[in-house]
């Protein structure tokens, strides 16, 4: 599928290295104030070529506004979107159009469709996450009129992580490089990152994502949990392996006397474990959550790759690739996660007469 959403839906098109990537937004209330320097500003948080994650690509991602947009506000009819691709080198993949590379989904995409797009992955490529990133900054945009803040930041780099004990300031990741806002951890990661680029190799990561100002009431149980939609966002972003919400996976190593609710008169808890959903409906405390992402496979070392012959083959990997995914995956995972609340307020309208 490559269209995610119920009521607002974005259907994305185009390929790591063809002409351009795309989307249409549909489902876009009409009357919202469209802000451009947001729109240009996620896209820039998540664009290749920067200097931390040490992919080579050049990729400005100016995007064209082709629909649903007239005098700085949204029409109510289908906003469509443009990307081109400017620094694309598809004969960088020469070498790999009958080979597959391990840990891609190479071989998957040849048994699915019998036919492949070898460079760098076609459809596959973390490439079309720019399309997500815009449709997010629109999310975020209607979200901004009930005053529903998304920001995500690295939480770890391999075994460099932020101390339990410190509580960080999520919105000012952007200011940090690694995008981990808490300075020491921050300067940790560079000089990990610096050695795995020495090495040739790469390293994965956790990227967490707090959201405030969001009502109580706002899921669709019982297939359509709020936590559920957000986990099937999450798991759908490339090079993702892992989700949980409030205490996660160390919940189920709590009692319950540890991990209930301790109430306060005004409604609110004392902890909130649960990550801000109870029931798959939203609490109206903070929403947290965390996505874990595998090292990019891509890698300079040799490598053994599988031919469509069946036989071995000893080679390096060409192309562009980050180091760390991480670092750029914040600005996707906070796309997503927009997008997935955006689509529940709409759906909450029609849940009260």
């Amino acid at each position: 599928m490559n269209t995610f959403g119920m009521i607002l839906r974005l259907s994305a098109f185009g390929e790591s290295h063809g002409a351009a990537l795309g989307g249409v937004l549909d489902g876009f209330p009409a009357g919202v104030p469209v802000d451009t320097d947001l729109l240009r500003a996620d896209l820039r948080n998540r664009r290749p070529g920067q200097a931390l994650t040490g992919s080579g690509r050049q990729e400005q991602d100016d995007i064209e506004i082709l629909s649903g947009v007239f005098q700085g506000k949204s029409l109510g009819t289908p906003i469509g979107f443009i990307i081109r691709n400017q620094d694309a080198r598809g004969a960088d993949y020469a070498g790999l159009e009958h080979l597959f590379r391990p840990g891609h989904a190479d071989d998957t995409y040849r048994h699915k469709y019998g036919i492949r797009d070898w460079r760098g992955g076609g459809r596959a490529s973390a490439r079309e996450t720019a399309v997500r990133v815009a449709g997010g900054a629109f999310a975020k945009m209607l979200l901004g009129m009930q005053q529903v803040k998304v920001h995500a930041y690295t939480q770890s780099i391999g075994p460099v992580s932020i101390p339990g004990s410190v509580r960080v300031d999520a919105e000012q990741a952007r200011r940090f490089v690694s995008r981990c806002p808490h300075q020491d951890t921050d300067e940790a990661m560079q000089q990990l990152l610096g050695k795995m680029r020495e090495r040739q190799d790469s390293i994965g990561g956790t990227v967490a994502c707090e959201v405030t100002g969001l009502p109580a009431g706002w899921g669709e149980p019982v297939y359509d949990k709020l936590s559920a939609r957000l986990a099937y966002a999450m798991m759908g972003i490339n090079a993702s392996r892992g989700f949980e919400i409030g205490q996660g996976f160390a919940a189920s190593r709590m009692e319950g006397s540890e991990h209930n609710d301790r109430w306060r008169a005004d409604g609110t808890t004392e902890q909130n474990l649960c990550g801000g959903v109870r029931g798959g409906i939203s609490t109206g405390e903070p929403l947290y959550f965390r996505v874990a992402f595998k090292p990019i496979p891509s890698i300079g070392q040799e490598q053994r790759l599988l031919g469509e012959d069946g036989a071995l083959h000893e080679m390096k990997i060409g192309g562009r690739h980050d180091v760390c995914c991480v670092p750029r995956a914040v600005a996707v995972v906070e796309a997503m996660a927009a997008l997935c609340l955006a689509d529940f307020m709409l759906l909450a309208r029609s849940s009260k007469a």
